[in-house]
């Protein structure tokens, strides 16, 4: 069975993730980058990973446009820190990119937009 549109594999989140660490000094001076929209399905989705938290890492695709990431997390108890729940290590877990971003996905009539 193939994956829904929002999952993404390790790799391509890895990649992404590099490229926005590489270009992101230089992603604004090009971009305009105000939010992103992250549909209500998809938050459901990962919630029911059985998470203790989320995570979001921001990239960049291959097509140049800027991605949030989300993992969930598991709360370790011995190092005291939110582990990322990556697909592999735990069973079901998933990475996602399902946020849009804004502009495109804009509210233009909110104040946090103007």
């Amino acid at each position: 069975m193939e994956a829904p549109d929002f999952i993404i594999d390790l790799e391509t989140a890895k990649r992404w993730a590099d490229k926005w660490r590489k270009d992101e000094s230089s992603y604004f001076a090009k971009n305009e980058l105000h939010a992103f929209l992250i549909p209500k399905e998809d938050v459901i989705q990962v919630l029911a990973e059985g998470i203790d938290a989320v995570r979001g890492y921001l990239g960049i695709d291959d097509n140049g446009e800027p991605k949030f990431m989300i993992v969930g997390t598991k709360y370790d108890h011995v190092t005291e820190t939110f582990i990322d729940m990556i697909p592999g290590k735990y069973p079901g877990a998933n990475i996602y990119d399902f946020s849009r971003p804004c502009p495109n996905a804009c509210d233009n009539s909110s104040p946090l937009n103007e």
